[in-house]
């Protein structure tokens, strides 16, 4: 069986051993890339199954190397990011990574999340999304939760879906906005909040505890499987 290539990006020296072991103990054919000028050359050269990026690198940001590789590939990026660079770790999801972990990290929190964006990234053509007790039609839109009906209007709908095709990973406010309302809304987060807590009212369990939606201050929302969010 071909193991999965995972391309890691980083300056420093002892964090790229670190990765490059404990990725090669997972079962990952691991190269690394020390720059970003290096990292587009062998994403170019040979193609990974995902990227690891740390976001600050010697030569250009790790949000700029996303938006170039974006103009050509969609393979899952997990950004790395230190403590405080909130708005570079927005600015990085904008333009097109589809996860961040932030420095220090536990390795098995990264490997998951590296797990969890290959996953999303595989295609699917499954007409129904289960996450936990909530069930997604979407040739029917229908949703149920717990086995009963949850009536939805097309935007809480549309919202639902977005975030079920994404799930566990975060979106950005204007990320979502832009899907699901379109590019007029960019900016529009109280819109967005609005609808959020509409639909935490439907499908949690307790929404002033919600289990499903997280908040992401000051960056988004990330749907996932509280049962798998546990373990």
């Amino acid at each position: 069986m071909t193991r999965q290539h995972v391309l890691v990006v980083d300056d420093e020296p002892q964090i790229l051993r670190a990765l490059q072991t404990n990725l090669r103990g997972a079962g990952y054919d691991v190269t690394t890339a020390t720059t970003g000028g290096e990292a587009l050359t062998q994403a170019a050269v040979r193609p990974p199954d995902a990227l690891i990026l740390d976001l600050i690198l010697p030569d250009r940001s790790g949000t700029d190397v996303c938006r170039e590789l974006r103009t050509w590939t969609s393979v899952p990026i997990l950004v790395l990011s230190a403590v405080g660079d909130e708005r570079e770790k927005v600015a990085a999801l904008d333009a097109g990574a589809d996860d961040y972990v932030t420095k220090p990290f536990g390795m098995e929190e990264l490997l998951a999340r590296l797990r969890a964006a290959m996953r999303r990234a595989a295609p699917s053509t499954e007409p129904v999304i289960r996450i936990g007790e909530l069930v997604i039609d979407l040739e029917r839109h229908a949703v149920t939760v717990n086995g009963s009906d949850v009536p939805l209007t097309p935007i809480e709908f549309a919202l639902l879906r977005y975030f079920a095709q994404n799930e566990g990973k975060l979106l950005t406010h204007p990320m979502i906005l832009r899907e699901v309302w379109g590019p007029a809304y960019g900016d529009e987060s109280h819109y967005l909040h609005v609808y959020v807590s509409q639909l935490r009212r439907k499908i949690e369990p307790d929404p002033a505890r919600p289990k499903y939606i997280l908040t992401e201050t000051g960056a988004g929302y990330r749907l996932v499987d509280p049962v798998g969010a546990r373990s």
